[in-house]
């Protein structure tokens, strides 16, 4: 999980702001610092900025000011103030001095070019933008929502560009407000992004006002419409509606319904133009998934907006509209004039291919179509060029009537239009492969680097060559114009390169991809140089070897070695080598000129490590004869001198002797141990003198091996190569010749780094900090410690980051700046005057957590005589650790204690705590629990009282029960009824005035709703069902009336009245049983006795009476008629008995006489207007029945107003069913209704009463 931002604490108190100045004045900036005596840079340009007449810098103890003389247009540049790692910027604005007052229209403002009109808010030209940033000084305020300036109307012609900018507040907020673009409802433009859209966002750090622009490139006629900018924060929102015109008439021509999916270029590139329109469409129903090669998903239906407009009635228009987000709809219901209403069908094709297809890259795909002819053969086209065998790439197969393209392995290429060729018809279709998310393979490592050091981070992703995007604590970075940052891309791996770090360059580096996020954190530190070993002071005697050696803490350092100040050339004598952290100066064969001052200088840094070589010459004195021998050191009958030596380098001991004879040396190394002599034998004998060492008689006369003993006539020398720890101990000379005996004890002292710590121990783990433990090592290599050195690295990463520069003394360490959620190890050097030892083995892995926030929203939500139902929401910030649960207490009023309410952790956001007290008043608080503790309580302020409350019994009937509910025979009923009321209420159902049949209808009560349950509904169980709620003394009662319908029976008594000429003439009675629901009509059918092949000739016929006309002369008609009800057609229908004989010509055929029937009717209502109540801002309806001959015209008034004209209402009248809808009605809206029905016999009207009801 990424590290969140932290903010930077700015060194400034005061910072200098942007200033307006007219050209030839004088400009100040004025920065106060936090501390006096900090140094302060002033920058123009990126260019440090020094003292001139034109530019005066005054200091003044935390005052700090840049005075910019003789302002010019060349001054209009950005500035910065430098102090220590904080750095604030700037910008001086230069206005030109105000001229005479003429002014030339030119010079005061361009006429735009594109059109003579006044210009809306948004003027359109090849680069037109709508912003107020220029054309008003001082923003306007909105003190309701978010927006400082709201994007406005524009206005352009097609082919220009046009700019909506939407300006917001970011003074109060903690972070950047996210924002959308919408077009029409639902239809969000961010993903539209490309060729004629773009976005753009920036942010004024001066004025602290977030900027969002939406450019639309090339407009074309399919871009008008209403738009929509939404801003939302944490927890604000607001939105802003604005409309683009284009001015142009559409180009005439055809329409192709799948235009709008395909592009207007032959590449894949991601800008290519969309048509916005053509997104009318659900996206799911074009760019329908593929299953691994799948053709056509069964999982989702293909919409199609036109085809559900060709196919539905005028009525249902807006209802579609609504349903699939047109927001032009006259527009489509003119294009759909212009498509013909059923297509050929083609002869070539029994199925085609879809419009459109979906794979993902990589995977393969199969198109299929069904052709007619099983022998046809086929062509596929991609792009208009015909497809060729090549490999396992395409593979073409035949099953059947069916051809299938199989395209393996899919890539961008494939991304193209396709098309099956049949002789002279083709299918059409588009492919759009889809790119898998980038994902990141290899993180990003932390690293640890001195200032002016190279940075390189590197991350590995999925794909070769993909988009990423960088951010610095959460700021984007981009090449600037110094080239800092470097970006470099090598196959799959990803760079980020600093050439040159700086102080300012420590914080947290992130890399992103549209997959996945990976952070790291980059530390800089200043140059600072250890010296582990200096060089030491030597003696040495002529023709021996000098040795200077010393070790710092960079092995990258390099250095000079200086003999009395002058640089030493080395050549066959003089030796300079640099291995590591060692760097060594060797001279062979010294001699006298060769003693002198030798310094060491590393290169970079104010070090000089200095010591002297002294030449030591042997001077032999005459000896007389029967000289008894002597060692002639300086330590002689003192303590035994104490020689150090640094394990791994070469210990030389010249010891001078004398005596004459020459004097046998022996050299021996003894212990101190129980003032015993170990000899050979390992028998333990008292010494003789009580100060003598202990020997183990090992006589050193080795004159080869690492530790050995060189003879010389007037000395002896003691050599150890590579001294180890093994060699501390006390050694013994000793010199014999026949005059006496001589002997001296010297101690030699090995030193070495200490031995490594043992693993440090972690405890007090926070969000982004831990504190480490450890021990001093068991050895310190002779020399005391002088402090500990911490490393740090990620579990699964192999570098290790140096946590400190100088030495830790203590042995505990807050280590800071982790990234919450990631698992990290530990491991510590032991550091003496000798060195740094090896690293101590890795602590157990730990991870940086915090606990959660405290939960929000804590309140009571019911309360009973002992019981309390409290619930809440989960904290705001819940961090990497998870969230195990919550811990519930309560504490008695006057009382400290706090008592657990759960037994352990709740998982829910809500708890009925039960067994309290009746009386007690109680505080409650909750706190949130995961891995790293316990969060802050979240507390009730004031006390709560365990007592029952009493509530008035209220039910709260939904709307669908508040009109008759309609189900068919063997539905399933389940009504469900909320309700409040305490204590818990007494609830009592009947029907028509009886108590409800338990076994055939279900009654369940709860606290708060009632539910009625009947499994399979029966004709019987329609009435009117009444339920009442009882406390004490009050109650409430709802009645819902319920209707259950079936199928009707067949009519009755059906009679073939008349026969004559090409017609039949039938009539018949209504069914016995009309499925307890109103007839709405009759399908009349006819049947030729020869096939007995039934036709309908009639449908939704509401008389009783039909003439059945356009029979065949010859033939012989069987008539059968179903009745129809809201539930379906009748499973029966009545059969004439005979069938009805339509003669042939020639046989005369005398009509009857028939008066002349006036079939004239006045109009007159079969079914009134009802009085109505309804809620504002649902769609209502007003609906009578009217007949009448001639068809009576249709007026509907509002108080005697005529609402013809009015866009709100909407008239339909269908069978004689008139109906006025109401569009979203507000109390405005109630009244007196009026429906008038005309014709030429006469007229009559009726009325009724709308209430609209403002929401409870």
């Amino acid at each position: 999980m990424p590290e969140p931002v932290k903010k930077t604490v700015s060194a400034f108190t005061k910072k200098p702001k942007t200033t307006e100045v007219t050209a030839g004045n004088t400009a100040v900036f004025e920065a106060e610092t936090e501390k006096s005596g900090i140094k302060v840079k002033w920058q123009r340009a990126g260019t440090e900025i020094t003292e001139s007449e034109k530019y005066v810098i005054k200091t003044e103890g935390n005052k700090h000011s840049l005075t910019i003389n003789n302002v010019g247009k060349e001054d209009d540049v950005t500035y910065a103030v430098i102090a220590g790692s904080s750095k604030v910027k700037f910008e001086l604005k230069v206005k030109e001095a105000e001229k005479s007052e003429t002014i030339t229209p030119a010079e005061a403002a361009p006429a735009p070019a594109a059109s003579e009109s006044p210009a809306p808010p948004a003027e359109s030209s090849q680069n037109t933008e709508v912003s107020s940033a220029e054309t008003q000084p001082e923003e306007p305020l909105d003190p309701i929502g978010l927006f400082v300036a709201r994007p406005q109307d524009g206005e352009v012609t097609v082919g220009g560009n046009i700019t909506f900018t939407a300006k917001v507040a970011g003074e109060s907020l903690l972070k950047k407000p996210s924002v959308k673009w919408f077009k029409g409802k639902w239809m969000d433009l961010g993903s539209k992004v490309g060729q004629h859209l773009q976005l753009h966002d920036s942010y004024d750090r001066n004025t602290k006002v977030y900027t969002f622009e939406m450019e639309i490139i090339e407009a074309n006629m399919t871009f008008a419409g209403g738009y929509r900018c939404e801003v939302s924060t944490k927890d604000k929102f607001d939105s802003s509606n604005f409309s683009l015109t284009v001015n142009e008439a559409p180009a005439s021509g055809d329409l192709d319904i799948r235009a709008a999916f395909r592009r207007t270029t032959e590449g894949h590139d991601d800008g290519a133009e969309f048509n916005f329109s053509s997104l009318l469409k659900k996206r799911d129903s074009f760019l329908r998934p593929s299953n691994r090669g799948e053709g056509k998903s069964e999982s989702q239906s293909d919409v199609d907006v036109w085809d559900i407009l060709r196919k539905a009635p005028p009525t249902e228009y807006e209802k579609i509209a609504f349903q699939y987000g047109i927001t032009d709809l006259r527009g489509m219901l003119k294009r759909l004039k212009r498509i013909k209403k059923e297509e050929k069908k083609s002869t070539a094709f029994l199925k085609k291919l879809d419009p459109a297809y979906q794979v993902d890259k990589g995977q393969k795909i199969k198109l299929m179509v069904e052709v007619a002819n099983p022998d046809a053969d086929v062509k596929w086209l991609k792009n208009g060029q015909e497809i060729q065998v090549s490999g396992s790439k395409y593979i073409f197969e035949a099953v059947g009537n069916k051809r299938i393209l199989t395209i393996n392995h899919c890539s961008l290429a494939d991304d193209a239009a396709y098309e099956c060729v049949v002789g002279d018809e083709k299918s059409f279709t588009e492919l759009f492969v889809k790119e898998p998310p980038i994902l990141i393979t290899h993180p990003l490592e932390d690293q640890m680097v001195m200032v002016g050091e190279r940075v390189e981070f590197e991350c590995e992703v999925s794909e070769e060559g993909a988009t990423v995007k960088w951010e610095k604590d959460g700021i984007e970075l981009t090449r600037e114009e110094t080239f800092k940052y470097r970006f470099k891309k090598d196959g799959k791996k990803q760079y980020l390169i600093i050439n040159e770090s700086t102080k300012e360059d420590s914080g947290h580096y992130t890399v992103k991809t549209n997959g996945g996020v990976s952070v790291a954190e980059l530390i800089v530190q200043e140059k600072k140089l250890e010296v582990y070993q200096s060089i030491a002071d030597l003696t040495v005697k002529a023709r021996d070897q000098a040795v200077f050696k010393c070790e710092v803490s960079d092995e990258n350092v390099k250095g000079i070695w200086l003999k009395n100040g002058k640089e030493v050339v080395p050549d066959e004598r003089i030796k300079i080598s640099h291995i590591g952290r060692i760097h060594k100066l060797t001279i062979e064969d010294v001699t006298p000129e060769d003693e002198a001052d030798y310094s060491f200088i590393p290169q970079g840094f104010a070090y000089n490590l200095s010591a002297k070589l002294q030449f030591l010459e042997v001077k032999i004195d005459f000896v007389p004869r029967e000289e008894p021998p002597k060692i002639h050191l300086d330590c002689l009958g003192q303590s035994p001198d104490t020689i150090v030596v640094v394990a791994g380098n070469k210990l030389r001991l010249d010891v001078p002797v004398s005596g004459d004879p020459t004097p046998t040396v022996i050299w021996q190394k003894v212990n101190k141990r129980n003032d015993l002599l170990r000899n050979n034998d390992d028998s333990m004998t008292p010494s003789e003198n009580s100060s003598d060492l202990n020997t183990d008689n090992k006589l050193l006369v080795e004159s080869e091996g690492r530790v050995r003993v060189e003879m010389h006539e007037d000395h002896c020398v003691f050599i150890i190569e590579g001294a180890e720890k093994e060699d501390e101990g006390v050694y013994r000379v000793i010199l014999k010749n026949p005059v006496g005996e001589d002997k001296a004890d010297i101690t030699v002292k090995v030193i070495d780094v200490p031995d490594p710590p043992e693993a440090p121990t972690i405890s007090n783990i926070g969000e982004d900090y831990c504190t480490v433990h450890w021990q001093p090592p068991k050895y310190d290599g002779g020399q005391p410690v002088l402090g500990y050195i911490l490393e740090r690295k990620k579990k699964k990463s192999y570098r290790w980051m140096r946590l400190n520069f100088d030495l830790l003394k203590e042995l505990t360490y807050e280590a800071k700046r982790m990234i919450e959620g990631v698992v990290y190890e530990m491991r510590i050097y032991a550091v003496n005057s000798i060195g740094m030892s090896r690293p101590s083995p890795a602590s157990q892995p730990f991870m940086p957590i915090a606990p959660p926030s405290e939960p929000t929203h804590f309140t009571v939500e019911d309360v009973s005589d002992s019981t309390v139902s409290l619930k809440w929401r989960p904290p705001e910030r819940i961090g990497a650790g998870g969230l195990d649960g919550y811990m519930v207490e309560y504490c008695k009023d006057g009382s400290t204690e706090w008592i657990p309410a759960l037994p352990g952790l709740t998982e829910r956001t809500s708890a009925l705590i039960k067994d309290l007290v009746t009386g007690d008043k109680l505080y409650f608080r909750i706190k949130a629990v995961n891995l790293a503790g316990e969060s802050a309580a979240a507390t009730i302020k004031e006390p709560v009282t365990v007592q029952e409350i009493l509530q008035r019994p209220k039910f709260w009937l939904p709307r669908h029960l508040r009109q008759t509910l309609v189900k068919k025979v063997g539905e399933t009923i389940n009504i469900v009824i909320p309700f409040q009321g305490k204590p818990r209420p007494k609830i009592t159902w009947l029907k028509d005035g009886q108590s409800l049949d338990s076994k055939d209808v279900g009654i369940r009560n709860s606290s708060t709703d009632t539910i009625l349950f009947i499994r399979k509904a029966e004709l019987h169980h329609s009435g009117a069902y009444e339920v009442t709620l009882q406390i004490e003394n009050m109650s409430d009662k709802v009645t819902i009336t319920i209707q259950i319908i079936d199928k009707p029976g067949p009519p009755q008594n059906i009679k073939l009245v008349d026969v004559w000429g090409f017609n039949a003439a039938l009539e018949w009675t209504p069914p016995q049983d009309d499925g307890n629901a109103q007839i709405l009509g009759y399908t009349v059918q006819k049947a030729d006795k020869k096939t007995m092949e039934w036709y309908t000739v009639f449908d939704h016929y509401r008389r009783t009476n039909c003439i059945v006309s356009d029979l065949i002369m010859g033939n012989e008609y069987f008539f059968r008629i179903f009745s129809e009800n809201l539930c379906g057609l009748s499973e029966t229908a009545a059969t004439t008995k005979n069938p009805a004989h339509i003669q042939k010509t020639g046989t005369i055929y005398k009509p009857p006489c028939y008066k002349e029937h006036d079939f004239s009717e006045a109009p007159k209502f079969t079914h009134p207007l009802v009085n109505r109540s309804v809620i504002a801002g649902y769609n209502t309806t007003l609906s009578c029945a009217v007949r009448g001959i001639p068809k009576p015209k249709i007026f509907w008034f509002k108080n005697k107003m005529d609402l013809s004209g009015d866009a709100k209402y909407r008239m339909f009248s269908k069978q004689g069913v008139l109906t006025l809808e109401i569009r979203k009605p507000t109390p405005f809206d109630g009244g007196i209704y009026t429906c008038k029905a005309v014709n030429e016999c006469g007229e009559a009207e009726i009325e009724c009463r709308l209430d609209v009801r403002a929401p409870q």
